[in-house]
């Protein structure tokens, strides 16, 4: 069960508002989420009762962003364990949400093992969800700590391949605090460059269909002081021909192990158009987000939104006609192709950053490994 409630601290920063976090009010713990789906006109948090609501918001995107997803379905296995639900389906139902972003997956099992681990050691089940809180807050801890890391190892990359000293990035979907238990991924190499006085401009996608770039991005951007400029996904290749973009940073929601990088719909024709231009292609990404299980780009299952995403415009307040709630800018009956992401192979990827380092150029061997090095874990 998930209920809504509006924050009246509209005046704090948007990195000051956590996209997740435990709450264990008398009534009995919840996980508490900032609904990205009503950004950025108003700031509005879900409380989620059970692991049924956290599967419900992943869905509709009210949470999303892979290093998130991830945090989210450790913390909703941990919720299942605390209220006396079935754990084990609500794993498996957490870990089906969204089939692309690894993360989700990797989260769900790793609190999931901690409360297994834990109940066929002592048979309480109070103790075994203790095990499943402690092990999602640590992922929370670890991916904030990633954060970090990344940034520094993604703006010591750029000072290495972008002469001058200050940078003009362009990015594509949304990779900031939204997406993070820190700062974020890609967005965290341009606010740690912007926070040095070294961004120039950031170049914002809106990212269709869903506006990420133009309603996450750019809020967080203009929360930050950032200067920022959002553009048509359509017009980035006009952009790069004129010689405005530094560099283009994404994140991911998958890595494959040959490389291959599957993100949100759009960055694909981006590596191509910055290889024809000569602008360096740059993946920035936690390495929870490689998935040694799937071979290469074209074993990533790539999932398919509803076509009312493409055929029809979500306007607050304003009467709607559409089948999924919106105005309708297609024909009644229009199909609609619209997959959530898409794959860049690896050819085209200058550099994977991730917070163990920097891969370049990317190779099935090289990833293999930076994952294999010893996680730096800076916090008790």
């Amino acid at each position: 069960m998930a209920d809504q409630q509006a924050r009246t601290d509209g005046d704090k920063r948007a990195t000051e508002i956590p996209a997740i976090r435990w709450e264990e009010p008398p009534e009995g713990p919840v996980l508490v989420l900032l609904d990205q789906t009503r950004l950025p006109a108003e700031e509005v948090e879900l409380v989620c009762t059970d692991a049924s609501a956290l599967v419900e918001a992943i869905g509709s995107l009210a949470v999303r962003g892979a290093p998130l997803l991830g945090i989210a379905g450790a913390y909703g296995v941990a919720l299942a364990a605390a209220r006396g639900f079935d754990v084990a389906e609500a794993a498996q139902d957490l870990e089906g949400a969204r089939p692309t972003a690894v993360n989700l997956s990797v989260g769900v099992r790793r609190a999931q093992a901690a409360y297994q681990a834990a109940l066929a050691q002592s048979g309480d089940p109070t103790e075994a969800a203790t095990a499943a809180l402690a092990a999602a807050r640590a992922l929370h801890r670890e991916d904030a700590e990633a954060s970090a890391r990344m940034a520094a190892h993604g703006l010591a990359l750029l000072d290495e391949l972008v002469p001058g000293g200050v940078f003009r990035i362009l990015t594509h979907c949304n990779s900031g605090s939204l997406v993070s238990g820190g700062e974020g991924t890609a967005f965290a190499v341009a606010l740690k460059a912007h926070r040095e006085g070294r961004l120039r401009r950031l170049w914002v996608d809106e990212t269709r269909p869903l506006l990420q770039g133009a309603r996450l991005t750019a809020y967080e951007a203009a929360r930050t002081g950032m200067a920022y400029t959002l553009l048509t996904d359509n017009a980035a290749g006009s952009l790069l021909a004129a010689g405005e973009v530094d560099a283009v940073l994404i994140g991911a929601d998958r890595i494959a192990a040959d490389g291959s990088v599957a993100n949100k719909v759009g960055s694909y024709p981006l590596a191509v158009l910055a290889r024809y231009h000569h602008v360096p292609f740059i993946v920035v990404a936690p390495v929870t987000t490689v998935d040694p299980d799937t071979p290469d780009g074209a074993s990533i299952e790539v999932e398919q939104r509803p076509g009312f995403e493409v055929t029809e415009v979500a306007a607050p307040q304003v009467p709607v006609t559409g089948a999924g709630g919106g105005i309708p800018v297609a024909p009644l009956g229009t199909q609609a192709y619209n997959p959530a992401f898409d794959v860049t192979p690896p050819e085209l990827v200058t550099a994977i950053v991730t917070e163990e380092g920097v891969l370049s150029p990317v190779t099935a061997e090289g990833l293999a490994e930076l994952c294999a090095r010893p996680r730096q874990v800076t916090s008790s």
